[in-house]
């Protein structure tokens, strides 16, 4: 689908891909996911944020990739870097150090206190669907100081009850997250950002998702229509700005001129 603006035209998923751009303005770390979050902040890091730090599973910090890495463990991260160390000191020293202010991750099911599940989807022991699993994203989860994620949204992946918790969000509401982070010593304080291709979410002071912001040419039924459970919609919902000419050109021309991400 997609929607004119000022003479252009843009799809659901650079709607969503610059929604989450923005929310990173004024942020000074991210440690960064995989796929949609690679895009999301490069895109920041050339428009609302461009002193952000990208930090990089595979043992970069600091990153300023040339181009739009195809993974983490493409070379090109480590261009402009101000340290590329070994993924025990990154994990050890940096993530677990405290000096992680987000960390951006993507998601195939995540329920409404954003617990994210990234490994199987059905029975664990005979899945119908085995995914990626967590890689680092359970450690990012739990120990940066907020959680940015980025998906799109569907019935399949806005679930009552997600398979299996990859990596915890607000776990089962405020009480039972503010006991376990502090048990556990967990330095972050959970999901503050859910940005999906039909609007961006908050987290109310139950730490469960509050849909904030509808994207153009989305409805509410359509919101309704894909996710799990009755969602909580802000008293004053807000209408996403729609993606500037100079946004959409970074996107097409720049990061993914092949549409990789976008179609």
């Amino acid at each position: 689908m997609t929607a004119a603006v000022h003479g252009s035209a843009f799809s659901k998923s650079e709607m969503m891909i610059v929604a989450a751009a923005r929310e990173l303005a004024g942020q000074r770390v991210c440690f960064v996911g995989v796929g949609l979050p690679n895009i999301a902040v490069n895109l920041a890091q050339r428009t609302v944020a461009p002193d952000l730090e990208l930090v990089y599973e595979a043992g970069v910090f600091g990153a300023r990739p040339a181009r739009l890495p195809l993974s983490i463990g493409d070379p090109t991260i480590v261009t402009g870097s101000t340290a590329a160390v070994s993924m025990y000191e990154l994990f050890s020293f940096y993530l677990q150090g405290g000096l992680i202010d987000v960390g951006f991750l993507g998601a195939a099911q995540i329920d409404r206190f954003g617990n994210i599940n990234t490994t199987v989807i059905g029975d664990y022991e005979r899945p119908t669907t085995r995914l990626p699993g967590s890689g680092g994203a359970c450690e990012i989860a739990i120990n940066a100081r907020q959680v940015f994620v980025i998906m799109r949204q569907s019935a399949r992946s806005f679930v009552e009850k997600i398979d299996f918790r990859t990596s915890p969000g607000n776990l089962g509401g405020a009480e039972q997250a503010e006991r376990i982070r502090r048990e556990g010593g967990w330095l972050g304080r959970g999901p503050s950002v859910v940005v999906t291709d039909l609007g961006t979410w908050h987290f109310d002071d139950d730490c469960e998702m509050r849909l904030d912001s509808l994207h153009p040419g989305a409805t509410l039924d359509d919101v309704r229509a894909t996710i799990g459970w009755q969602p909580r919609i802000a008293g004053s919902l807000a209408s996403t700005a729609p993606p500037t000419d100079a946004e959409l050109r970074l996107i097409r021309e720049e990061l993914d001129p092949g549409g990789a991400y976008t179609r």
